[in-house]
């Protein structure tokens, strides 16, 4: 089903993606971009097809900066993915990027797969092969002997080799460049406070990637480790779990984003019984306040903050991304702050002038949700109350208003 090349949505809400809620606007897309946003009076007169949006909002479609395409969500993702061949592993990525489309979600940003499976996934969207969201990938993760991802990424060690690992992912085709600064929750035997690569290391593999114009991304939930990351230039820490003033002040210095993922930790503890190893119950159940305490730190100090949800961990399933949203107003975010760091902040982190926001010249890229989710964010997080998704222009999920 697709939208007609021009098509009016008027009578409802809109939210710009940039904190600000227009009641009473149009918005007009024609093909697949936005052309004109304006009072509905502007657009008396039009002669073309109007979907009626009353008692909804037209929002920016969503980006989540923090999944794993090739993990299922299952209570053991490593293992599962261990028994499958990379055809079934390929499937299971498609699959996923399609449920967070169907979810909200027009953009994703993996930040660790398998072997480079994700980024045939990924092409294959790009050149309209299958529907789904636009997919920026960092292929294999840097991290060193031992360390946090070892059992999937690219292990190196030392200035030369972490370089090597860099250009090796930029050979393959990477978006962006995902080093593990610390240990983590999911890795047996490692502690999630230790820092694992060295500031060296760390300026080492960031310099090399933004020589190559990579953006990067680095696992970060100790304090040194997140200080190493932020020095060497990150620009993005992903969990920041041990935050601490330095920390603070160093991130807000260097507008670096954080990217919570909040889901992640929430869903291993809230299904502690359900078969997730235990390695990873107990370190989850150890960082749970302090990684609250650090979101509503960098939050309420006015630093930059991108939804991610670390989708495919235990029992953080692709297509129920949106819910990282409610999680978010949970730890003390506004509504319209968290729809902004799902919408605009996402797709800035992300590298997508044009996306995340609700103005002529944007893509085309929405959702159309029941009620005001800058009152109720719920509308927006639960995706019984989505009611069309559009990429490009075209209806990709839902159906629109008769």
């Amino acid at each position: 089903m697709s939208a007609l090349p021009q098509t009016l949505y008027i009578g409802g809400k809109v939210f710009d993606g940039r904190g600000g809620i227009l009641p009473g606007h149009g918005v007009l897309v024609e093909g697949k971009q936005v052309t004109w946003v304006a009072p509905a009076a502007e657009f008396n007169g039009f002669a073309g097809r109007r979907v009626d949006t009353g008692g909804m909002t037209l929002m920016p479609g969503m980006a989540d900066c923090h999944v794993h395409l090739v993990y299922t969500g299952g209570a053991d993702p490593q293992t599962q993915m261990s028994k499958q061949g990379p055809a079934q592993i390929t499937l299971t990525a498609l699959e996923n990027a399609q449920a967070a489309l169907r979810g909200g979600f027009t953009a994703l940003r993996d930040c660790g797969g398998k072997d480079y499976l994700e980024f045939g996934v990924r092409d294959a969207i790009a050149r309209g092969v299958f529907p789904g969201p636009t997919i920026k990938a960092s292929g294999r993760i840097i991290c060193m002997t031992g360390g946090h991802g070892n059992r999937i990424g690219r292990v190196a060690d030392g200035c030369e080799e972490v370089v090597k690992a860099v250009r090796e992912q930029v050979h393959a085709g990477c978006d962006l460049v995902k080093i593990m600064a610390t240990g983590g929750v999911m890795t047996p035997g490692v502690s999630p406070m230790d820092a694992h690569y060295s500031f060296d290391e760390m300026k080492a593999g960031v310099h090399e990637a933004k020589r190559f114009r990579k953006s990067t991304a680095s696992h970060a939930q100790g304090t040194q480790g997140i200080l190493n990351a932020v020095r060497a230039g990150i620009d993005s820490i992903e969990h920041g779990i041990f935050m601490d003033a330095q920390c603070l002040e160093e991130m807000l210095a260097a507008e670096t984003y954080l990217v919570p993922t909040i889901a992640a930790v929430r869903n291993i503890v809230a299904n502690a019984d359900n078969g997730i190893p235990a390695y990873a119950v107990e370190k989850a159940r150890a960082v749970e306040q302090r990684h609250r305490e650090s979101i509503q730190m960098y939050y309420k100090a006015g630093g930059r903050i991108a939804l991610g949800t670390d989708a495919g961990t235990p029992f953080n399933l692709h297509g129920d991304n949106a819910m990282e949203l409610a999680y978010m107003v949970e730890f003390g975010m506004t509504p319209v702050d968290a729809l902004v760091a799902a919408t605009s902040r996402g797709h800035d982190l992300m590298g997508m002038a044009g996306h995340g926001v609700v103005e002529p010249g944007c893509a085309a890229d929405l959702l159309l949700v029941r009620g005001d989710p800058t009152e109720d964010i719920m509308q927006a997080a639960d995706k019984r109350f989505h009611v069309a998704v559009l990429r490009n222009g075209e209806v990709m999920s839902g159906a629109l208003p008769a």
